[in-house]
C-alpha cells in the first residue's frame, strides 16, 4: 500500500514561515524522485520543488531562494521548508511520487502517487 500525508499546513501573516512534512509509506524516498505542487483555485497545478533520488533540486523561479525541498531518507519523510510567504503562495499543497528508476525527474513527469494535500493560506 503507497500512502504519502501531507502535513504542517495552516495559517500566516504575510513574511512568516511554515515547514510541511510529507510520511511516505510503501517505498522508500530514497530510491525515488519527490516533489511538491500547489494548487490555487482558478488555476492549473504548479510544480514548487523536486528532489531526485540522487539529491538534485529543483525550484520554480518564484520559489528560489525562499523555498527548500529536502528528505530525510531514514524518516522516510519529504520536507518543504518554506520563508518569506507571500499571499500568492496560498494553495493546497500536494505530496508526490514517482520511481526514480524511470529517470526523468522534472516538472513534466508523471508523478503517479499523490498525498491528499494540506492548505496554506498567507494574508497579507
Amino acid at each position: 500500500q503507497v500512502q504519502l500525508v501531507e502535513s504542517g499546513g495552516g495559517s500566516v501573516q504575510a513574511g512568516g514561515s511554515l515547514r510541511l512534512s510529507c510520511v511516505v509509506s510503501g517505498y522508500f524516498v530514497a530510491s525515488h524522485c519527490m516533489g511538491w505542487f500547489r494548487q490555487t483555485p482558478g488555476k492549473e497545478r504548479e510544480g514548487v520543488a523536486l528532489i531526485s533520488n540522487y539529491g538534485d533540486t529543483t525550484y520554480a523561479d518564484s520559489m528560489k531562494g525562499r523555498f527548500t525541498i529536502s528528505k530525510d531518507n531514514t524518516k522516510n519523510t519529504l520536507y518543504l521548508q518554506m520563508n518569506s510567504l507571500e499571499p500568492e503562495d496560498t494553495g493546497i499543497y500536494y505530496c508526490a511520487g514517482r520511481n526514480g528508476a524511470r529517470g526523468y525527474c522534472n516538472f513534466r513527469s508523471r508523478f503517479p502517487d499523490w498525498g491528499q494535500g494540506t492548505q496554506v493560506t498567507v494574508s497579507s
